[in-house]
């Protein structure tokens, strides 16, 4: 027998409206201790306006709900669940002659279209505000006059000098070894005006201080050198450069693509951001794994024992498939295993574990 539509549409719209209530319930206590630790942060800095903290919180906050919203879909799941078996309407339904299957149907569909606007919709706008919040705290927290961007032409970088700042492009960067090559570097002073150009074949950033090597010098005001040593003093590491343009979260679904690309190109390692490209495809079928879960644990008679016992295991088995998916992206990002292995293998067993479980409780 066919679930009817006024039926599925209520099913859907109950699973819906209870998570994004806790969804929504979750993101306010997360504000609340972000706004706190921002709060505290700018009291060591001083003259930081409140309404700035406040905003900054905001624009974090899409970053946190995408590691929220497997919970929300999961736990929103087991309490729908257990709401329909309290006021007996499960039962109801069963008795009409549908099966579990045609029942869950109706919310599998919601957490599916849930992983698609995660993919599609909410992750571009947690990266365009998380981009703004980097800003902001760059600005206001932090205060760095550092500045790196990664396009197809190459690595481009802004720093700070005693007299002004400088501008340096590397066409190549040679990895693990960190050489630049083709480099140049433009120096300014502080009302922007142009002092001198360098050219090198290759640069290297040792401790401290960038190392240029088979220098031209130019000037507006001087004859052209040559000096087969020049160096810059700096207060970037490695790590700053690399974290600076390979954070995925602040990286576009849609952007993703094209920015693992250049990467490669200009010979960094992009595994990370492949690791995190295909978990964000694999989404969609881990929140109906989710549903799945959920329903193994919840649909139970109202006065059978145990309920808090299987309540607890669904908790366990949502913190374990977390910890899981972040151990396997760690591996797939480090080449332990390959990145398709890493980032769907999660979403894989969770949903062959939710089949197995409900084929073996329910009759069909």
């Amino acid at each position: 027998m066919k679930i009817s539509p006024t039926l599925s549409r209520y099913l859907a719209r109950t699973y819906l409206i209870n998570t994004l209530f806790l969804l929504l319930a979750l993101l306010g206590v997360i504000y609340l201790f972000d706004t706190v630790e921002l709060m505290r942060r700018a009291g060591k800095i001083g003259e930081v306006p409140l309404s700035v903290i406040l905003q900054m919180g905001l624009l974090k906050l899409p970053e946190v709900g995408q590691m929220l919203l497997p919970f929300a879909i999961l736990f929103g799941a087991m309490f729908t669940f257990w709401q329909m078996t309290r006021r007996y309407e499960l039962i109801v339904v069963r008795a009409a002659g549908y099966s579990c299957w045609q029942f869950l149907t109706p919310i599998i569909g919601v957490a599916l279209t849930i992983g698609i606007l995660h993919i599609t919709v909410i992750n571009p706008l947690s990266a365009l505000l998380l981009g703004r919040f980097q800003q902001m705290e760059n600005t206001y927290l932090t205060r760095q006059d550092n500045q790196i961007a990664l396009f197809k032409e190459g690595l481009w970088l802004r720093q700070g000098t005693e007299s002004g700042y400088v501008i340096l492009h590397a066409a190549k960067i040679e990895q693990p070894s960190w050489k630049l090559k083709n480099v140049m570097a433009l120096f300014f002073s502080n009302d922007d005006r142009f002092l001198k150009r360098l050219d090198a074949g290759m640069a290297s950033l040792e401790e401290g201080e960038w190392l240029f090597q088979d220098v031209n010098v130019s000037s507006p005001d001087a004859q052209p050198l040559k000096e087969s040593v020049y160096i810059l003093p700096t207060e970037l590491t490695v790590a700053d450069i690399e974290e600076s343009f390979s954070s995925a979260a602040a990286m576009s679904f849609w952007k993703l693509p094209g920015h693992i690309r250049t990467l490669e190109n200009t010979g960094f390692d992009a595994s990370p951001l492949k690791v995190y490209y295909q978990n964000l495809l694999s989404q969609p079928l881990m929140f109906a794994a989710m549903v799945l879960l959920a329903a193994s644990v919840s649909m139970r008679p109202p006065r059978s024992r145990g309920v808090l016992n299987y309540f607890a295991a669904g908790i366990l088995i949502g913190f374990v498939i977390f910890f899981m998916s972040s151990f396997l992206q760690a591996l797939g990002a480090s080449h332990q295993v390959p990145v398709i292995l890493a980032a769907w293998s999660p979403a894989l067993i969770s949903l062959l574990l939710g089949l197995t479980v409900m084929m073996n409780l329910e009759d069909g």
